[in-house]
């Protein structure tokens, strides 16, 4: 009997085990089949037609302390030619007029040849000109991209599917005399040696006028590619158009650069539920009032494309007549695409949608107008997740930041780069998402009465391992106040840090907030600081005054404080008594300009419908205007027949951008590259 109970239990054993196994199959089965799936939609990265060939119209000026100059030509590519002779070939027009100009040049030689060759000699002129042709053809099938010499490190041509070492890529432009050499030699063996000394003679001479026709190739086409093309300007309306000067109009690309990403959310990420966090137009869940005032929702930091690209759907000035466009947005999701790929077995794939977005802009009427100069772009992610170099595939991030369409566009991120000329920063994301204009003044009003505890705060977790870092400093200061700061450790395992009750509790109890870099110059910490009315307290300019340029006051002193991040490392300021020393009226003053700032650093609800719509801005409609601004800037700058649009080295772009000028500044040694 016992026996029968046993053998009993061991086939129900059994059946379970099988049961499971079973599941398991399936389930395994179906994730094979999602990522073989989503492999094969993006196989394109691997199509010949993926070849970016528009030219980069950078400006290599140099500084007065820089001896390089860089020639425009260096720009110039051409596509990669294949191996399929039956394949189209997509070629640019500078390519095409480089073409041209070689064709055309090589019919006045051979037409100046034949007058100046003896009759005597027509047989070994005639072997020689087949030479000097096959050698050509040999030169056109070598021709492909050149790296341009840029002083900036991180300007690099980085279109080429092939991934090879640019800087060992031929210059179509130089002749190669070599190989018209080799060709010849075959025919010594064959005339005399008078017929030698004559060719050799006329390989002399050939290679002169080699060197002489490159010369005026060079000089032909770098007249061609400095001076800028005619451009269409945006269709006039009535003078008392309110959107005169301010339509936008968006592109309607494939739902694969957008909503099928929204769509697979959970493939996004392997750790957080990003289809919570995308939900309510890309604001999160919904959470509870939060001193009495609603609006507030658990956004994550990277959501900003979906955020912006809702709120575009409903700005005032959205046009679907591209003739009245003053700029083109591009509503693509390059941070959420990304994501998916970061930490994926197929690194290759962060490149593949957004080398098929650039191809498919390429053919856009919109994109011909200026090559993309009119376009802008959002990418909810810092500059760094975007600049990979060609030399390290396997490394962080992908390379759209260093394609050629994109350097032509505006980019909107949440950290720039201060040595990018294409690149802006806007805010980051901040939990509070107001409906209407009244619940901003209500938060308003509630921030100047709220009573602040603590002199300063610090929310944050240490940086053992950079080496520059303050924040152990930071905090060892912070401990040593005692009742003067409060600290919030983000130490591995604990959710208050997460948790935007929390958060917004330490900040709402401070006076002022303490802001230094993490893993890279900027933090989202800032905008939930000013948010909550704490005056933030800045270590490094790249953290904020030359980031949000159109978001923030020229006047750094009105809203923040700035304790140099090299003399807290050294032990030789005290935060504690910087802090205490400023006068109480000032104190009242900045806290009052930072409770001003609230509504240009926050995102408005896109649902949401104020009744008294444009008595706040707010951080989308302030990052608009600058977009506006700045396309209006270029465009007057090409029809003044400008031949470089920037007349500053690339690597003093924060410098522009901040003051209007590269003059030195005591900013300088926080940004020096050398």
């Amino acid at each position: 009997m016992a026996m029968e109970k046993l053998s009993s239990k061991y086939r129900t054993h059994f059946w379970y085990v099988a049961m499971i196994s079973f599941l398991l199959w399936l389930v395994l089965l179906y994730l094979f089949n999602s990522s073989v799936k989503i492999v094969h939609n993006h196989e394109r990265l691997f199509r010949q037609g993926n070849v970016i060939d528009l030219p980069v119209h950078v400006s290599q000026q140099s500084h007065e302390n820089d001896q390089a100059v860089v020639s425009d030509v260096d720009n110039i590519t051409l596509p990669v030619i294949g191996n399929d002779s039956s394949q189209e070939v997509q070629i640019s027009e500078d390519a095409k007029v480089v073409t041209d100009l070689v064709e055309e040049l090589e019919k006045e030689k051979v037409e100046n040849k034949k007058k100046r060759v003896d009759s005597g000699l027509s047989g070994r002129s005639t072997r020689s000109r087949r030479g000097h042709r096959e050698s050509q053809t040999v030169r056109s099938s070598d021709k492909k991209r050149v790296r341009p010499n840029d002083d900036d490190e991180s300007n690099v041509d980085n279109s080429d599917e092939n991934h090879q070492s640019l800087d060992k890529e031929p210059n179509f432009i130089e002749p190669k005399n070599d190989d018209v050499t080799s060709k010849n030699d075959n025919t010594d063996v064959e005339i005399s040696k008078q017929g030698k000394d004559d060719l050799e003679a006329d390989n002399t001479e050939e290679k002169k006028s080699n060197n002489n026709n490159a010369s005026r190739v060079k000089s032909r086409v770098n007249t061609k590619r400095n001076k800028p093309k005619v451009l269409v300007r945006p269709r006039v309306t009535r003078r008392n158009d309110p959107c005169r000067g301010k339509y936008v109009y968006m592109h309607d690309v494939p739902s694969l650069f957008n909503e099928e990403l929204l769509k697979n959310c959970w493939t996004l990420s392997r750790w957080t539920d990003m289809c919570e966090l995308t939900s309510n137009f890309g604001l999160g869940p919904r959470l509870q009032n939060m001193e009495g005032v609603s609006g507030w929702f658990a956004t994550n930091q990277f959501t900003l494309e979906v955020i912006f690209h809702n709120r575009m759907k409903q700005y005032k000035c959205l046009t679907k007549d591209s003739s009245l466009a003053s700029a083109v947005y591009v509503p693509y999701y390059p941070g959420l695409d990304l994501m998916r790929f970061l930490w994926g077995p197929f690194p290759f794939m962060r490149d593949a949608a957004a080398l098929d977005l650039m191809k498919w802009l390429r053919e856009r009427q919109e994109w011909k107008r200026m090559d993309g100069r009119d376009h802008f772009m959002v990418a909810g992610r810092t500059t760094w997740d975007f600049m990979r170099t060609p030399e390290n595939e396997s490394d962080w991030g992908n390379r759209l930041m260093i394609l050629p369409e994109i350097r032509n566009m505006t980019m909107l991120l949440i950290e720039s780069s201060p040595w990018n000329y294409h690149g802006f920063a806007v805010p980051y994301p901040t939990y509070f998402h107001p409906s209407t204009n009244s619940e901003i003044l209500q938060w308003q009003n509630r921030m100047r009465r709220i009573k602040r505890r603590y002199l300063f705060s610090f929310v944050g977790a240490p940086r053992p391992n950079l080496g520059d870092s303050i924040r152990s400093e930071i905090m060892d200061q912070c401990k040593a106040a005692r009742r003067k700061c409060k600290l919030l450790e983000c130490v591995s395992g604990s959710q208050k840090c997460y948790k935007p009750d929390q958060i917004m509790k330490f900040f709402l109890s401070s006076t002022f907030c303490l802001q230094p870099p993490g893993d890279s110059y900027t933090r989202r910490s800032t905008f939930d600081s000013i948010l909550a009315g704490c005056i933030p307290v800045f270590f490094h300019p790249g953290s904020a005054y030359a980031q949000y340029i159109w978001h923030l006051p020229k006047d750094i002193g009105k809203y923040s404080v700035f304790i140099p991040g090299k003399n807290v490392k050294e032990g030789k300021a005290s935060i504690e008594r910087v802090l205490s020393r400023i006068p109480r009226a000032k104190v009242v003053a900045m806290r009052e300009e930072v409770i001003k700032l609230i509504p240009r650093l926050m995102y408005f609800n896109p649902s949401g419908k104020r009744g008294d719509a444009g008595r706040f801005e707010d951080a989308f409609d302030v990052a608009v205007e600058g977009v506006l601004g700045r396309v209006e800037g270029l465009r007057k700058r090409i029809e003044e027949g400008n031949e470089e649009i920037f007349d500053f080295p690339e690597r003093f772009s924060w410098k522009y951008n901040v003051f209007g000028n590269v003059e030195k500044h005591e900013w300088d040694s926080y940004f020096d590259r050398r």
